[in-house]
C-alpha cells in the first residue's frame, strides 16, 4: 500500500504536469489565491486537530497498518468525518489546483477522491470493522466518510 502522502504528492505532481503542459483549462478569478489560501489554512487545522485526536487516544496514525489501531477514535473531528486527515489532503490539492489556475485540476482531485476511497479508505473500514465490530459498524452509520 502506497502511503497516502505520497499518493498525495504524486497527484500533485500531475495536477502541476496538467498545468505546465496542457494549452487549454486555464481559468481566473478575483480571490482566488485567497480562496487558494484560505483552504490550505482549512486543510492545517483539520490535519492538526485529527493527529492530536489520534495521539489523545493513544492509537496509530499510520493508516497503513489499520490492524493496530488500539482504540477506535470517534469524538471531535470525528464525529463529522470519518476520513479528516484524508480530506485535508483534498482541500490540499483543491487549494493546488485553484493556485494552479487550471480547470481541469479539479478532475485530477475528483480521481484522487477516487483512488483514495477504492484503495486506501475500503481497506481501512474493512480492517476496522474486523477489528471493533458493532461500534465501529455503527460510527459508519451515523458519519459521512469525507464530510
Amino acid at each position: 500500500m502506497i502511503p497516502p502522502v505520497v499518493v498525495l504528492a504524486l497527484f500533485a505532481a500531475g495536477m502541476y504536469l496538467l498545468f505546465r503542459f496542457l494549452p487549454v483549462g486555464y481559468f481566473d478569478f478575483l480571490g482566488r489565491r485567497y480562496l487558494a489560501l484560505g483552504l490550505s489554512v482549512a486543510a492545517v487545522v483539520i490535519s492538526i486537530l485529527s493527529v492530536i485526536r489520534f495521539f489523545r487516544a493513544g492509537t496509530s496514525v499510520d493508516p497503513r497498518t489499520p490492524d493496530k489501531a488500539s482504540g477506535l477514535v470517534t469524538n471531535g473531528i470525528y464525529r463529522y468525518s470519518r476520513n479528516p486527515m484524508y480530506l485535508a489532503m483534498l482541500l490540499l490539492l483543491l487549494a493546488w489546483g485553484l493556485f494552479l489556475g487550471n480547470a481541469f485540476n479539479t478532475l485530477v482531485a475528483a480521481f484522487f477522491v477516487a483512488y483514495m476511497n477504492k484503495f486506501q479508505i475500503i481497506p481501512e473500514e474493512e480492517a476496522l470493522s474486523a477489528k471493533f465490530g458493532k461500534a465501529y459498524q455503527q460510527y459508519l452509520l451515523q458519519v459521512r466518510r469525507w464530510f
